[in-house]
């Protein structure tokens, strides 16, 4: 009796550490197909890595993965491909100085087409 016990308590813990092992392949799987989506294809016009099937896409998929794997994080990885292709690779590009008016005019021009609109309101 205890013998039995013995074999199904090994059974679920085999099982256990099992599924363990899958779940954490399903999280690498997962971030990757997320950085995925955010990092642009080089050959092909405004579309993500995940989305294209070009051998680039495809490169840069099993680059990502691997750096997962060395135990890299999402940020070190972005770092790592915007000093090897440029921050074009990035479909949102990071918010700095070269890119302030970028960012700023959609805020700027809905304000001002607020303002013209109110002030015609006004007149009427």
């Amino acid at each position: 009796m205890k013998l039995q016990n013995f074999f199904k308590l090994l059974f679920f813990l085999l099982f256990f550490l099992l599924s363990l092992n899958s779940v954490a392949k399903e999280s690498t799987e997962d971030r990757v197909k997320k950085l995925t989506l955010e990092l642009r294809c080089m050959t092909c016009q405004n579309q993500s890595v995940s989305d294209s099937d070009s051998d680039f896409a495809k490169d840069i998929s099993k680059i990502v993965e691997e750096k997962f794997k060395d135990g890299l994080s999402e940020k070190e990885i972005k770092i790592f491909l915007t000093d090897r292709y440029g921050e074009y690779i990035l479909l949102k590009p990071y918010f700095n100085s070269k890119n302030l008016l970028l960012w700023l005019f959609p805020f700027v021009l809905v304000i001002a087409s607020m303002f013209v609109f109110f002030k015609k309101i006004k007149k009427k």
